[in-house]
């Protein structure tokens, strides 16, 4: 497996484009078009909260129920959420307009939207702009970066990525983009996140996938605990790389999964690292662990600790509550049993041990904890279960940008 230039249109057959069409923001681009030649195996993970936005009940819908896939069309500025039935209708006039532009099914078109809950999306300027979108597809880089820039919202740059990876003699690429730096928090998804493969896969192996994928990356970010009502993430496999097709476990299927997942956790962490307002990654690795979930429940505690996000942004070795958020976790352990380091580009320190803090310096605590990507490593000393979760640090700004979000 080799990581590539590029992103979702990476993969052979898959065209991309991003236009400006104003639907909220203006004199930027605000909407995004996947495209494939051919129609492709699709799969998706939504979010679990109970207010759902339109766009992610018309998707549920299709990957559940559309025998395939063949575009998905994505705006930003405005959610699509909490807006009844006229909500439902634009997604249908979105599709109808997608497919009569691009000269597939309705059924074969996905949507995605994301920006401000409650807002009414005006229908004549995303018609107009998903006209445009079919006029500008197009294959290569710069088709792939417009659409991953289009979608953004307070994101401070786009996020992307394609790989490589060798199935059955065949080469085959794995590309995707994605969106967020604000309600960050998923549950079986990411906020806005799309990928695309030439691989040939079944739809079932490929749902299997990505439903076992999220466990360990999306599902182990977090920016600031809300889990938004737009949370999407959606794959479309068009079997051009020529592969044997992946119908059951085994050799391809465990190649197929590595690449995917170095994928998303790539993604994932370029999420995090750009939450809103954020001066720092931050990653929490723990080790040890009596059981794999125990291991996920503590690395998310201590990364949505909001005290624990503050000490990062304030360079401060405040290493009590990181134990504080492992011990109300849910996970049960031995306190006095923990190792406690921190890590980055300027060194590890260990900072608590045998139940008391070690004999480290301040100075050189501060100092790692002042790079852009700061990990704690926590060592259960449990059993053997490891698990990684990723967010930021909490500074000023993020109350700044969104107090005035709407605006």
């Amino acid at each position: 497996m080799k990581q590539i230039e590029g992103g979702i249109t990476a993969a052979k057959g898959f065209q991309a484009a991003g236009v400006e069409a104003a639907v909220k923001y203006q004199n930027r681009k605000d909407m995004a078009l996947i495209y494939s030649e051919v129609s492709c195996a699709a799969a998706g993970t939504f979010t679990t909260n109970v207010v759902k936005a339109a766009p992610v009940i018309w998707d549920k819908k299709i990957v559940e129920e559309s025998p395939f896939a063949q575009a998905v069309v994505v705006n930003s500025g405005i959610a699509n959420a909490c807006t009844g039935k006229q909500g439902m209708d634009c997604c249908q006039a979105e599709a109808k307009c997608a497919g009569e532009a691009l000269g597939i099914p309705a059924h074969s078109v996905l949507v995605a939207s994301t920006g401000v809950i409650g807002m009414q999306i005006p229908l004549d300027r995303i018609t107009k702009g998903i006209e445009k979108l079919a006029a500008a597809k197009a294959e290569g880089l710069e088709a792939g970066l417009d659409a991953a820039k289009a979608i953004m919202t307070t994101d401070t740059v786009p996020k992307q990525i394609a790989v490589e990876v060798e199935l059955g003699g065949r080469t085959v690429t794995i590309g995707g983009m994605c969106k967020g730096s604000g309600m960050i928090h998923p549950n079986m998804c990411t906020m806005l996140g799309f990928l695309t493969t030439d691989a040939a896969i079944s739809k079932e192996m490929l749902r299997k996938a990505l439903r076992a994928d999220v466990a360990d990356s999306f599902n182990m970010i977090s920016v600031d605990g809300d889990t938004s009502t737009n949370d999407t993430l959606l794959i479309l496999a068009n079997g051009l790389a020529g592969n044997v097709e992946i119908t059951a476990e085994g050799e391809d299927f465990e190649r197929f999964c590595e690449a995917l997942h170095f994928v998303t956790v790539y993604l994932a962490r370029k999420m995090a690292g750009d939450g809103e307002g954020a001066t720092a990654l931050f990653e929490t690795k723990v080790m040890g662990a009596a059981s794999k979930e125990d291991a996920r429940t503590l690395a998310k505690s201590v990364i949505c600790s909001s005290l624990t996000k503050a000490a990062i942004f304030g360079h401060d070795a405040n290493w009590g509550r990181i134990l504080c958020a492992l011990g109300y976790s849910g996970a049960q352990f031995d306190p006095e049993n923990v190792d406690l380091y921190f890590q980055s580009e300027s060194g590890k320190i260990h900072i608590y041990g045998n139940g008391t803090a070690c004999d480290y310096s301040e100075e050189e605590a501060t100092k790692i904890l002042s790079g852009p990507e700061v990990t704690v490593l926590v060592d259960m000393h449990m059993g053997e279960a490891e698990a990684t979760a990723w967010g930021c640090d909490l500074s000023y700004d993020y109350v700044k940008i969104n107090a005035d979000y709407r605006s």
